[in-house]
Parts: structure tokens; sequence; C-alpha cells
């Protein structure tokens, strides 16, 4: 039954209720009017669809051969377009009886040169052998013929912007010797042949046996499967596996942008999991103590850094230089470092202090008989309370002293006014600032990485740095500019930086943000909150469906951007890897419940 048949009265109403069924029906709207745009503007080379340039073109050649796949940058490009293929089958018999006909063409022809005494034609063979070889397969119906059309339509909001998308398709084609021409005043016809309503109005084709038609499967996305490197998850898109060796690349950093229970850390962890188990050494700065078990379980070290902390880190320490270094500049470099420290320290400072503290930072290295021309390998490192006393007998510096006291003899004296008692030549080590106030987080990270660093240039090894919560060091313009630091130099001591972070606008606030992204190769992207996602996709140049994507993932789903591919990615990990990494808080109450079980019955 169908609508208007629904409403008719039933009997014994009055006849004239029918009337008002008439404008009802007028007033029903057809799928037509639910998917018509606007308006449409029909112009020689394109349509301008409710604001939207569109620009259509149909295939006029191909090559002799075409390789798998050879759609897919076209399909892959990071412009918005529409590719409609549309196959008509050609009827066997028909085609049979023209084969005939053509081959006895180019046989006389062939034999007619022969008559003449010409040189042989290769070309003209070729096609004879080609002929007799498609028209056995087509009688043994082990291939079939098709009308092919290749329609695209390039989608912009500005002229501009469509003829550069067209010299970026035209470019890709062109080096695959496809052709293709815009519809010239048949912009409408183009435009209804590739919406999808199953309709060829254009009727551009060139004829394909199933062969070479195969080539044109379009459902295909960048892989990222490689013979060495980790498991990171699986490709969304076609359930390949992304393996990806991160030291493969130009560059060995990554940045992970993600909201709170995205699933960001439990990525990280599977990676430090997973990269342990090639040989990486892993350093972890962890500002809310998730890292602890991992450590544990896999054998590594960790610290808790905190106030009442028994380990400390003394910021006075040097590297050693290396062969190929001079020690004045590596004194020199980290007097540097150390002045960065004090402007987090004792909230900036102005240029006649920062000179103060130039001046006792050399002669508190003096003391210890370290100077740049001197061996200081074997030797002590200064504290924090020995500048202290240098500082006291220098003129203008009672303002500095005041504001140094609450780190050598006040509140925050004991983090780290001691010398350093951690030893980071670990498989994995754990720095954990979750028991540190605030107030000196951020201080706390600067001194850990710049020990790390010192440390890593010591020896050379393949390692992962990886930094939690990394907006907290971007916050300050010198621990984001050490960080950025880190980024750039660590390639030469085959370091990989990992960058984490949910405070993405805190992020790309920093004048460093960016180019923290710009230098990292790898980038992963989880969900987002709709407050950071146009900043997001603004940064990494999204489409508004990768957008989407991000906006509704569920946990451990985002996208992996690895060199200049990209793919929609669902992270996956083990049972085993899973009760070592998690989380959840339910998960980790079970497993601390069947540990006390499990106790209890080895002490029965």
């Amino acid at each position: 039954m169908g609508i208007l048949d629904f409403l008719q009265p039933s009997s014994g109403k009055p006849d004239n209720a029918k009337e008002t069924l008439a404008p009802l029906e007028n007033a029903l709207m057809t799928l037509e009017d639910v998917i018509a745009p606007n308006a449409l503007q029909i112009n020689a080379r394109s349509l301008n669809v409710s604001g939207t340039l569109a620009r259509s073109f149909f295939t006029i050649s191909y090559p002799r051969y075409l390789n798998d796949g050879w759609l897919e940058p076209v399909l892959n490009m990071e412009r918005e377009l529409d590719v409609s293929i549309v196959i008509h089958p050609i009827d066997t018999a028909d085609t049979l009886k023209k084969f005939q006909k053509k081959v006895a063409e180019v046989q006389s022809q062939i034999n007619l040169n022969y008559e003449k005494g010409m040189v042989r034609d290769p070309q003209l063979e070729a096609a004879y052998r080609n002929l007799e070889e498609l028209r056995d397969k087509l009688q043994q119906a082990e291939e079939k013929l098709f009308d092919v059309g290749l329609y695209i339509a390039l989608y912009a909001k500005t002229e501009e912007a469509l003829n550069e998308s067209e010299s970026e398709l035209k470019g890709i084609l062109d080096s695959r010797m496809v052709y293709v021409k815009p519809a010239q005043f048949q912009q409408d016809v183009a435009f209804k042949s590739i919406i999808p309503t199953m309709s060829d109005e254009l009727l551009v084709h060139n004829k394909f046996n199933s062969s070479p038609l195969s080539s044109f499967f379009p459902f295909t996305s960048f892989d990222l499967t490689s013979d060495t490197g980790i498991l990171y998850g699986i490709n969304r898109h076609n359930s390949s596996l992304v393996l990806f060796d991160r030291f493969s690349l130009t560059n060995y950093n990554s940045v992970t942008f993600a909201t709170s229970g995205a699933g960001k850390s439990y990525t990280t962890k599977l990676e430090i999991l997973r990269s342990l188990m090639f040989g990486t050494e892993v350093i972890v700065i962890d500002p809310e103590r998730e890292y602890e078990y991992l450590a544990e379980a896999t054998g590594g070290r960790f610290f808790n850094i905190s106030l009442s902390s028994e380990h400390h880190i003394n910021p006075f320490d040097l590297p050693m230089p290396q062969e190929d270094e001079n020690p004045e500049d590596v004194l020199r470099s980290h007097i540097i470092e150390l002045i960065g420290l004090f402007r987090l320290m004792l909230n900036g400072l102005s240029p006649e202090e920062e000179t103060i503290i130039d001046q006792a930072l050399h002669e508190t290295y003096a003391l210890k008989d370290i100077t740049g021309s001197a061996d200081f390998s074997e030797l002590d490192a200064p504290l924090l309370s020995d500048f202290e006393m240098v500082l006291a007998g220098m003129e203008g510096s009672a303002s500095l002293i005041s504001r140094l006291q609450k780190y050598t003899s006040g509140t925050w004296s004991g983090f780290m006014n001691r010398p350093t008692n951690v030893d980071i030549n670990q498989k994995f080590v754990v720095f954990s600032l979750r028991d540190m106030e605030d107030e000196l987080k951020t201080i706390a990270m600067y001194i850990i990485t710049n020990h790390i660093w010192s440390a890593i240039r010591r020896r050379l090894q393949k390692r992962l740095l990886v930094i939690d919560e990394a907006w907290w060091m971007m916050k300050s313009e010198d621990t984001a500019s050490f960080l950025f630091m880190l980024a750039k130099r660590g390639r030469k001591y085959y370091l990989g930086l990992s960058t984490i972070t949910q405070d993405v606008d805190d992020f790309l606030r920093s004048p460093y943000g960016v180019p923290m992204i710009t230098n990292s190769s790898l980038q992963l992207l989880m969900k987002q909150s709709p407050t950071a996602i146009d900043n997001i996709q603004a940064t990494f140049n999204l489409t508004d469906e990768e957008k989407l994507l991000l906006l509704e993932s569920s946990v451990g789903e985002g996208i992996f951007f690895a060199g200049l591919k990209h793919v929609a990615i669902k992270v996956i990990a083990s049972y085993t890897e899973d009760q070592i990494i998690t989380s959840d808080p339910s998960q980790l109450l079970a497993i601390k419940a069947a540990r006390e079980e499990l106790k209890a019955a080895r002490n029965q």
C-alpha cells in the first residue's frame, strides 16, 4: 500500500475529505529533491555546485601495458575528488567475428609486405601475435572484452585551487602515459556520469580485456608494511599490518597527540615493549607513574624523582668530551644550558643577572679545577651550594641569592643539591615525576633530559627517549628550545625522540611546536576533542573525512603518519602484552587481585 493509499479516508467518511490530499501529494519530497544542490552554474570547463567548483575529466588513451595499482596515486591525492569507472560488457560472439576479419587484414598486410620484399615490420607482427592470442583466450572464455570509461571530477573553492589540482592530476597520470582531457562544454553531462546514479551519459570509452581491466581496481590504500621494524597496529582500510622501523627514516623522532583516555600511553608502552625485543635501549620521562610496572616486568630501572626521593641528579655534572670535541666548547655549552636552567628556577633573569650568573658559573667550576684547558673527566662536579657560595662574594647578587636559597637550604633543597646517584646505562630506564610538585616539574624535566643527553653522547647506541606529557616542557621557551635541540641533533647519536601530549593547544602555541612536528618523521593522531580538532586539521593538512575520523575514533584508533604516507590505524596488543602495559584501573585491580590470590596459594 502506498502512502497516499494509506492516507485515504475509510468508508463512512465524507467524500469531500479527499480534496485535502491534493496539496499533500504535491508537497511530498522525492529523492531528487533531497540530494539536488541549491544552485548549479554550468561553464565551459567547470560547474559551480552550490559554491563549490567542479571540473570533470575523461580518459582518452592508455599505454600498451598497465601495472597493478597505477590508479593508486590518484585515489590517494590529498585533494577532494570523485572517480567513476564505468564498465560495459561486449558480446563475445560479435567480437570474435570482428577479430577474425581484423586478423585476416593484418595477416594479409604482412604477406603483402613479404611479397614486395619490404623489411619486416616488428610492430605489425606484434599486433598480429597479440590479436591471435586474445582471440584464442576469448574463444576459450579465458578473457572477456569491455568498453571502459574512466571519469574524474576535481573539487575546489577557487579557480586557482582547481587549476592546481588539475596540474597535479595530469602530472600523476602523464608520468604513467595515461592522458585525460576536461569535458569541454560537456561538464554537466560528465558530472552526471560521475555522480553515483549508475548512468553513463558521456560515453567516452576504451576497449579492455579482463587482465588489464583488473588493474583499475580502485579499493587501494597506502601500505606501511616493511621487512623490518615493529608492529604498530592494523591498517583499518585493508587490514594489513602497519610494520615499520622508525630508525629507517630521515630522522627517528615521533609525536603523538590524543585526548585523555584515547590510548596514547598504551600505544607508547606497546612500542617500548616491542622495541626492547629488538635491542633498542629506552628511557622514559613519566609524569604519572604509568610505566613503573612495565619497568619491573622487563627488568628495567625505575627512579622516583621527588623532594624526598633518594634519587638525585646534579645539574652541574659535565658531559665527557668526545674524541672530536674540544673540552672548552663542552664546558661553554653546558654553562649556557645552566643559565637557561637558572632562568627557569628564578622566574626569569635580567641581562645584568645573566652576566653575574655566567661569571659565577665559571668561577664555581674553577674551584674544582674544571677549566676549558683541563681534563675534567676524573674530577668531581660542584654542587648548587658551591655556586651559592661563589655568588655570595659577588657584587649585585643579593636578589639572586635570596631566590636561590629555597633550592640550596630551603624546602626544595633535597631535589638538586646532591651528587648524582642514578645510573641510566640500562636497557630500560624510567624517571617518574608524579610525586614532584607541579611548580618543579618543568625544572625537573629539564634537568633529567639534560642529564640523559650527556649520557647519550658518551656512548653510541640505538635509543628511544620517550617524554610523556611533553606540554610541560613546551610551557617554557628554554625547555622547549632544549627539546627542539634534542629533536634536531638526536639522529647523530642514534636517538629517537618520542613526544606525547594531550594538551595540543599548549604544545602548538609554543614557537617550537610546529618545528617539533616537522622534525618528526612519525606522527600519530588519536581521538581528538572538538576544541582542538580545527588546530590539528590545519597543522596536519587533514581532509574533512580524516577530521571526522579523529573525532569519532575509539580507544586505540587514529591516523599514523610515516614519512609521506599515512594510514588509519588500530593498535592491537596480545593478551600477555596487554597484561603488562594496561592502564585501565579495572584491569589493574583485577591483575592485583589475581597476584594476591596466587601469592596466598603459594604460601599455603
